[in-house]
């Protein structure tokens, strides 16, 4: 009577949860005051404390998370119900997968994936699989992760768990997503939503309807059509309302991305004279900022919140506003404990082009470095990420080759058995079973050699991964250089244009110290149409190999003057007398002098076209 009582009370209490909370974290205190009544039975404590360590994980609370998860499945275990056991592990997994804790992640992962098999129950193995899912999902290898998700799926066959349905279907969304397989990408997201509708899982609900939103975005790209458009806003919309409509339901990590990708509809799909979509990018770029204000690992987030204002700070021209937003994004990015650098090098390099834009030199020049500096931390965290993922996944297969080759000797002293039975009948019945004791052993020897070649395909795929983490460094490594090139070509041209305008700034003074009359209105127009034409050109000399400057050098004959230097550059850009006249501030005589000038020190005859020997040098590989 007791315990059904218990029952009732529990029962209505999860029912309270569903319809009353206002927040997670009263879905969290909630939930342990359920585990502190005293009545409690040990079946639903147990999965009361996983469901508890799930709430931690969506809430980004990592230390609670595993804390919680362990004590579940030491309680689960101790009490021999071996499937809660299984889906606690599988909450580790997922836990140790998000903070990259890789070795952690592999031992639950390991554990779930055992106990299953000792007791092997469909549930217990479909969240196994699971499991593993989330495993390969962390080692990016997605081809194990589909694999292990049509095996889940394949346990679920004999079961109605329409929740572990829609986790399974969301991550086979997020494969397909990756590969752009838009028909699957639409498949799998509406399956996810489905079984997430089945389950009243509001938070899978809101990422499945995020998903097809981004299905949707994928149709519009092909057909171009306006519904589909309309779609992608339609679920996206769906997506933040459910927030609203369920408290303490869905995480406020999902409820801030759906708002994030909302204002980057907007943003995206809107022209900048639209006022209406405007303010409705701002509100749900303010309203990801506000909800995740109290959050745990929260600031790639709000940096990207930051980033959308910024941007339309930017289209409205207000630069100051708009340098705010990008050094408040700037600061939160710093305070993460270990920085999402793609996000912060594009922080950084937001900040950098404003400042160029204001004419703050210096500062650009400084957010500049920085984000070298941030592309060699965000390479060598790759680097060593990567190192761990191939160590865990080299122990995996490896792993795996074991309990196959264990497999096979249990198979062998099975058959070894039969073989020495066979031997002790055959002395009592003659030859046939002289014949059969031969076949035996004929098998066993095949086996033996099936064994040495898993041995010997184990060390092939060692070999096969040191060199493909070889490549890989050195791709990035070239990469780097590339990047490089590209930022010393840069300065290249912004050195040509400061030089002139030191050269102006100098001829201005001489003036003045001169007391000679100047038209400051005719030189500002002219240095107007001088930034004009020369803003075009730099794009232009940023296209000359760095060896340039030196391979002139090394042509000419007689000593090349800074000056001379200079003049080569402008070659290089096609201006004519006239524009190099006035970008040097001399006559166009004294151009028509250097030109030829140039031409004797550089060894060159009068037939000779100086401008078709400067591109021709520029063209020169470096």
């Amino acid at each position: 009577m007791k315990s059904s009582l218990f029952k009732l009370f529990i029962c209505s209490f999860l029912c309270l949860l569903m319809l009353n909370a206002s927040a997670q974290s009263v879905l969290s205190d909630s939930l342990k005051t359920a585990l502190n009544v005293p009545s409690i039975t040990p079946e639903e404590k147990a999965r009361l404390l996983t469901r508890l360590s799930e709430v931690y994980r969506l809430n980004k609370d990592d230390e609670a998370g595993i804390r919680t998860g362990k004590e579940s499945v030491r309680f689960a275990l101790k009490n021999r119900n071996y499937t809660e056991a299984v889906k606690a592990q599988v909450v580790l997994t997922n836990i140790y997968a998000l903070t990259q804790q890789f070795a952690a992640m592999k031992t639950a992962s390991d554990s779930a994936m055992v106990i299953a098999r000792q007791h092997n129950t469909p549930e217990a193995m479909a969240y196994a699989w699971y499991g593993r899912v989330l495993f390969y999902k962390a080692l990016s290898n997605a081809d194990e992760v589909v694999k292990h998700c049509q095996l889940g799926l394949k346990a679920l066959e004999k079961l109605n768990d329409p929740y572990l349905s829609a986790k399974i279907y969301y991550q086979l969304y997020a494969v397909n997503s990756g590969w752009n397989n838009v028909a699957k990408v639409n498949l799998y997201a509406r399956k996810s939503m489905e079984n997430a509708l089945k389950a009243e899982d509001y938070n899978a609900l809101s990422n499945a309807y995020t998903g097809l939103s981004v299905a949707y975005e994928y149709n519009y790209a092909a057909s171009k059509k306006a519904a589909d458009l309309d779609s992608v806003l339609f679920y996206l919309n769906r997506s933040e309302a459910l927030y609203q409509q369920h408290p303490g339901r869905v995480a406020d990590h999902t409820y801030a991305i759906a708002c994030i990708n909302t204002a980057n509809y907007y943003l995206k799909y809107f022209p900048e004279s639209d006022q209406p979509a405007k303010n409705n990018g701002i509100l749900y770029a303010n309203k990801a900022r506000k909800v995740m204000e109290h959050s745990l690992r929260n600031q790639s987030i709000i940096a990207n919140g930051l980033g959308i204002l910024s941007e339309y700070a930017r289209r409205e021209g207000d630069l100051g506003l708009m340098e705010t937003y990008l050094l408040q994004a700037y600061e939160i990015m710093k305070t993460e404990k270990d920085p999402t650098y793609h996000t912060l090098i594009n922080v950084v390099q937001a900040l950098a082009d404003a400042y160029e834009k204001k004419g703050e030199y210096a500062k650009a020049l400084s957010f500049q470095k920085q984000i070298t500096e941030y592309n060699n931390k965000s390479f060598d965290k790759t680097q060593a990420t990567n190192a761990q993922k191939l160590e865990i996944q080299y122990d995996t297969e490896k792993k795996n080759n074991e309990m196959l080759v264990l497999r096979e000797r249990e198979s062998s002293r099975h058959l070894q058995s039969v073989l020495y039975g066979c031997i002790a009948l055959a002395s009592l019945v003659g030859l046939i079973f002289l014949f059969r004791s031969y076949h035996f052993k004929l098998r066993y020897s095949l086996q033996l050699e099936k064994q040495l070649q898993l041995e010997k395909q184990e060390s092939d795929m060692q070999v096969k991964l040191e060199k493909e983490a070889q490549a890989r460094l050195i791709a990035e490594q070239r990469l780097m250089e590339a990047e490089q090139q590209q930022l010393k070509k840069e300065v290249m041209a912004n050195v040509l244009q400061l030089d002139h305008k030191n050269q102006m700034l100098q001829d201005i003074k001489t003036q003045l110290n001169g007391g000679e009359p100047i038209n400051m209105q005719k030189i500002l127009r002219s240095e107007s149409m001088l930034d004009l034409n020369f803003e075009q050109a730099k794009l232009q000399i940023q296209q000359v190999h760095p060896d340039f400057f030196q391979l002139l050098t090394e042509r000419s004959q007689q000593k090349l003057t800074p000056l001379d230097l200079r003049f080569c550059a402008c070659l290089h850009l096609n201006m004519d007398t006239r524009q190099i006249a006035q970008l040097m501030h001399v006559e166009a005589k004294s151009v028509r002098m250097s030109r030829y000038r140039i031409k004797q020190k550089l060894g060159l005859s009068k037939e000779d076209d100086l401008n078709a020997f400067i591109q021709q040098l520029s063209r020169q590989p470096s």
